[in-house]
């Protein structure tokens, strides 16, 4: 059997250790023919556009079929 802490670790220094463990929101660029928000190196959501060139078509508004 190895060895055991002999005190119960606070979670002050708990937190501090882990501190770096944090999530941080994604960085986010904007999509320079429609100015929408884009994950960068993605094809935009909105208008279906990188790097200048229309790569699918944008989704519109969905129509009910009866």
């Amino acid at each position: 059997m190895g060895a055991l802490p002999k005190h119960k670790t606070a979670k002050a220094r708990q937190g501090k250790r882990r501190s770096h463990l944090g999530v941080n929101p994604p960085d986010l660029s904007y999509c320079p023919q429609c100015h929408s928000p884009k994950l960068p190196h993605h094809v935009c959501p909105t208008c279906g556009s990188y790097a200048g060139r229309d790569i699918i078509e944008a989704e519109g508004p969905k129509k009910a079929t009866p």
